[in-house]
């Protein structure tokens, strides 16, 4: 990389900015916030298009999908071979490229576009009195320039819908405000609480009770599932840039009042993926018997591991193909991501969906550095104890394989990567402990004692989030 000075000191005065607006309480405005994120993310868009030093994907994977889709061919099962989505970002790399913008810029304008708007949305996602400041903070976000803007990786075009779809889904109000508690467990003993087990059970199935009001439309039922609409529609979306967002899908659903609106937004998901699916014939000359290969190869998990966590341990370093760590690590993934849905089940669902993906990030034996991106926005919205250093050291690590292993040759590069791949086993306990643990239950108050002039009057319990 020829600009990897400028670009490292544009990094650490980001990371600098945002840590001296948090020791100051800094609440700068909208356009302030915008102006120091757009001048980040182009400047360094601007030199990476110009560097002699462009990533390896982006040359040989990206490209060649938009071009592919130009020669009206599939961009996943034609002769380009490298990408593994839905098309819907091919389609948009073969517009630039039809448009006649150099790929080294039209590459990147997709992300640095997508990142740019995910600011203001981590502030909306935030909500409260930090708003402003979380936006900024994300602004300033180092990994998420280097993604966007060095890299030109999509996965700021998957963020900033699935966080539009949360905020869509959260609607208006203030975050923060106690609300209702929607975990059945919770809401059963406080019903037993208040009522007793014999009216607790009228309460829940009694002419008037909770099951029939699940199932009994309300007035503002039609504002919520229209939200619900949009929201699934949104997160469609993201499933169409990549096939990662499935893990926000049930923070998702968690913000949304009602096992109506739940369904509502489930099904609206898929619409976006189903249609990009089977148009294919349309936009990319795909025959209807290729669809089904379409499919399989797109949610085929390729085996290569070596990069990250106990995988580099265990593959020395070297990133190969090995299905038996790839296999015992997709499996590890789904355990341990159902023992962290079931541990913050109650929390807000933005702390489950920021639980979820580090719980991902600590157990996957595959990863590139650009799925560290993906828990960025939630952990910045509503950070924790250890969220910086796991910030810092996400990006310290990534930014050394972006900007020093790349000033080398092949040889001295994979010697590099061995040492890089294998200290990212230090990385796994500091984002262990970024998870919201101490936000896993939320504040339930009391049920009101008895008084001796009488039993108190009904109120409806809340939460704290």
């Amino acid at each position: 990389m020829d600009y990897a000075i400028l670009t490292g000191f544009v990094l650490v005065l980001g990371v600098v900015l945002a840590l001296v607006a948090q020791w100051k309480g800094w609440k700068p405005s909208l356009l302030v916030v915008l102006g120091v994120g757009i001048a980040f993310r182009v400047l360094i868009m601007a030199t990476s298009a110009v560097d002699t030093w462009q990533p390896v994907d982006f040359i040989n994977s990206f490209k060649p999908a938009g071009v592919a889709v130009l020669n009206r061919e599939d961009p996943v099962l034609g002769s380009s071979g490298g990408w593994h989505f839905l098309p819907t970002i091919p389609y948009v790399y073969g517009l630039l490229l039809w448009l006649g913008i150099p790929w080294e810029i039209g590459g990147r304008l997709v992300t640095v576009v997508a990142d740019i708007a995910l600011i203001p949305l981590v502030g909306k996602l935030a909500g409260g009195p930090n708003a402003s400041l979380r936006a900024f903070q994300y602004a300033c976000n180092p990994l998420a320039i280097l993604v966007a803007s060095v890299h030109g990786q999509v996965e700021p075009v998957a963020l900033v819908f699935g966080v539009a779809a949360f905020v869509v889904a959260r609607g208006p109000g203030d975050p923060h405000r106690p609300g209702m508690t929607t975990d059945p467990l919770a809401l059963a003993r406080q019903s037993v609480a208040l009522h007793g087990l014999a009216g607790a059970v009228r309460h829940a199935f009694g002419p008037g009770g909770v099951l029939r009001g699940a199932l009994t439309p309300r007035e503002g039922d039609r504002q919520s599932l229209r939200r619900a609409l949009f929201a699934g529609l949104l997160m469609g979306l993201a499933l169409c840039a990549k096939s990662w967002p499935i893990w926000l899908i049930p923070g998702l659903l968690l913000l949304l009042p009602t096992f109506r609106a739940r369904a509502v937004a489930f099904v609206a998901t898929g619409i976006a993926p189903v249609f990009f699916l089977v148009t294919l014939p349309i936009f990319a000359g795909t025959s209807l018997s290729q669809i089904p290969e379409v499919i399989r190869v797109i949610q085929d998990i390729r085996p290569i591991v070596g990069q990250w966590g106990y995988s580099a341990v265990l593959m020395g370093g070297v990133n190969d193909l090995n299905q038996e760590i790839a296999t015992f690590g997709t499996r590890l993934i789904y355990v341990t991501l159902l023992v962290t849905a079931f541990l913050w089940r109650r929390a807000d669902p933005i702390d489950l969906t920021t639980a979820l993906l580090l719980a991902f990030m600590v157990t996957t034996p595959r990863l590139g550095a650009q799925y560290l991106l993906w828990f960025m926005p939630f952990l910045i919205a509503r950070p924790t104890r250890f969220a910086w250093p796991a910030i810092i050291g996400a990006s310290l690590w990534a930014g050394y394989g972006y900007l020093y292993m790349t000033q080398f040759d092949s040889a001295t590069w994979r010697s590099l990567h061995v040492v890089w791949s294998q200290a990212s086993i230090v990385l796994l306990p500091i984002l262990a402990l970024a998870m919201p643990w101490e936000r896993r239950v939320p504040r339930v108050p009391r049920a009101p004692e008895a008084s001796p002039e009488g039993p108190p009057p009904s109120a409806p319990v809340t939460a704290s989030t």
